[in-house]
């Protein structure tokens, strides 16, 4: 049972989830409706929770990779794998960024940080959402589930970097 379709699905929610999270506890912290510095470190939290599970989804898509490449061409795995490092990058990165509120010592500086961060994360979830497509295009387009599937013993043709993709319009 391959372990990266059900990780996968963890850092894809959360980059979605981050900008809408970071952006409530932002005007949360902005209006005083809540202690601004504790709730931001929830934020960060999850912010990390996504990091570690983009580590974890990008490790099992490489375990995995030996036994899907008999069935989809090595140039588009590697395509979806350099996407799911700039995720994991771009993610890291923004982390980095939203730990600073919680070190800076002037209000207005520390919001204007957690702003620069709830963008970023807007900019990760652009990220994960073209890392998914790929990954989509992988099972869905390319056939990559056959390689755990009963029938899954040999590839039943050669797989070509180029080949055309028959489509229900032809």
């Amino acid at each position: 049972m391959p372990l990266h379709p059900f990780i996968v699905h963890l850092p894809i929610a959360l980059s979605l989830l981050m900008p809408l999270l970071a952006a409530a506890a932002l005007l949360a912290w902005w209006r005083g409706w809540l202690p601004g510095r504790r709730l931001w470190l929830a934020v960060v939290t999850c912010q990390a929770l996504l990091v570690v599970a983009g580590f974890a989804a990008l490790r099992t898509g490489e375990a995995e990779e030996e036994r899907v490449e008999a069935f989809v061409a090595e140039s588009s795995l590697e395509q979806h794998e350099a996407l799911a490092t700039r995720l994991l990058i771009g993610a890291g990165a923004v982390l980095l960024v939203a730990a600073l509120p919680l070190v800076i010592r002037r209000a207005t500086q520390a919001r204007a940080a957690a702003l620069l961060a709830t963008l970023g994360m807007v900019a990760v979830t652009a990220l994960a959402l073209q890392t998914g497509k790929a990954g989509g295009e992988l099972v869905y387009r390319h056939g990559a589930a056959a390689a755990y599937t009963a029938k899954a013993a040999q590839p039943s043709q050669p797989i070509r970097e180029n080949a055309a993709v028959p489509n229900d319009h032809d």
